[in-house]
């Protein structure tokens, strides 16, 4: 099965779509008459470097200036055309994904909605263009698809100016086009590079995806306007994928159930002056405050100085709190904090389980860990339930442990 892959490294944007197509194989002359069709601009593509890489640009001039539009008149030019049905209904599609976003931000109506950058007769040709260059490829059997994946795509950072006056990287829409898409992105960077027309153009026609196993094709590039140490072009690549790894015929992914992905940051730090009452102490008050995990190792520091390395495993949202509370209770000058980090984890659930001990019923909760699949990796009884049975009954701790878990495994494995 072939797949059409993205890989938005240094972004997207509508020009970057529409020469990383041309580059693949898509016909130029079908697509500047299918702009044409549309909108009155100067349409032309050339060959250049950015960083050593050669990337097709596609060159589109607007002779008018100041044209912005409403959303249904942008609608009616792409109805009224003699363009394809397919072609015409995709166009459709991205504007109506740009619109939706525009809507939900700016808390408009549809009809009330102008569209200023994405209204101009450039930001036009690219949707049309790269309508029509999707479609070209899918006619020609050395180049036709069957689906059509995104990598990660990357936002860049820092502010862009606009009609509504200067905003933060990604601009508010964009980033909602890629929250209603389902689009996984991340930040690197200190200027744009992920536009809204990109943002929709991958939204409309491409499924998210981490990696894909397969045997590469042909490969294009499609050059940006920017200029950074990143090549600023967009990677799209014809593969062959193959069902030998878990490929699922319909999407080109891992038809293999996923692990459960959280993202998490990584606080660290080294003391030296700290008893281990006190050591013992924050961890339990870290626990208590959300912390997913803590860790203590002994450590040795500059000129031979024993010490300890605290790392604490924690939800974003609670890094800064947590810190606080490291910081004040330790002396610590400071706080490592790692972020943007995930762990790739197996599902897990909390049930309870009735045991009998020395003729006695009790209820005891145990957390099972399994694989997406549903197969159990790991049953663990709750620690202080257990001590407090086995204090009750003059038991082993051990022994209520062990029971309660086998007990467990056989009653929870079946389902």
């Amino acid at each position: 099965m072939k797949a059409l892959i993205f890989d938005p490294f240094s972004g997207a944007s509508g020009d970057m779509m529409l020469g990383a197509l041309i580059d693949l194989g898509a016909d130029a002359a079908f697509i500047q008459k299918c702009i044409e069709a549309v909108t009155d601009v100067s349409f032309s593509t050339g060959l250049v470097s950015k960083n050593g890489i050669y990337a097709a640009k596609a060159n589109i001039e607007d002779v008018h200036e100041n044209n912005a539009r409403t959303y249904f008149e942008i609608v009616g030019l792409i109805q009224n055309s003699d363009l394809i049905p397919e072609i015409k209904a995709n166009a459709l599609s991205v504007f109506e994904i740009i619109a939706k976003a525009e809507s939900r931000i700016h808390h408009k109506t549809l009809d009330h909605l102008h569209f200023h950058e994405t209204g101009q007769n450039d930001a036009i040709a690219d949707v049309v263009g790269s309508c029509a260059g999707f479609y070209d490829l899918a006619q020609n059997p050395k180049t036709a698809y069957e689906t059509i994946l995104c990598k990660p795509i990357n936002v860049g950072g820092g502010f862009v100016r606009c009609a509504h006056g200067e905003l933060p990287v990604p601009a508010p829409a964009t980033l909602e086009i890629l929250r209603a898409g389902g689009l996984p992105f991340f930040a690197r960077g200190d200027i744009e590079l992920l536009t809204p027309t990109g943002a929709a153009l991958l939204s409309h026609f491409a499924k998210p995806a981490a990696a894909v196993y397969g045997t590469e094709i042909l490969t294009g590039y499609g050059a940006g306007c920017a200029d950074t140490n990143l090549p600023n072009v967009l990677r799209a690549s014809l593969v062959e994928t193959d069902d030998e790894n878990g490929i699922d015929e319909q999407t080109g992914l891992s038809s293999l159930p996923v692990l459960s992905k959280e993202h998490i940051e990584i606080l660290e730090t080294n003391v030296d002056d700290v008893t281990g009452e006190i050591i013992g102490h924050l961890m339990d008050e870290l626990m208590e405050m959300g912390a997913r995990d803590v860790s203590v190792s002994p450590i040795f520091m500059k000129k031979g100085r024993p010490a300890h390395l605290i790392r604490v495993i924690a939800k974003p949202a609670d890094s800064e709190k947590l810190a606080r509370k490291i910081i004040t209770e330790t002396g610590s000058l400071g706080v490592r904090v790692i972020p943007s980090k995930h762990r790739l984890s197996v599902f897990r659930e909390i049930k309870s389980i009735e045991m009998d001990f020395s003729g006695k019923s009790y209820t005891i909760p145990v957390k099972i860990a399994r694989l997406p699949e549903g197969g159990i990796v790991h049953i663990s009884a709750e620690y202080e339930n257990c001590k407090q049975i086995a204090k009750e009954t003059g038991l082993p701790l051990q022994k209520v442990i062990q029971k309660t878990e086998s007990d467990a495994q056989e009653k929870f494995a079946g389902e």
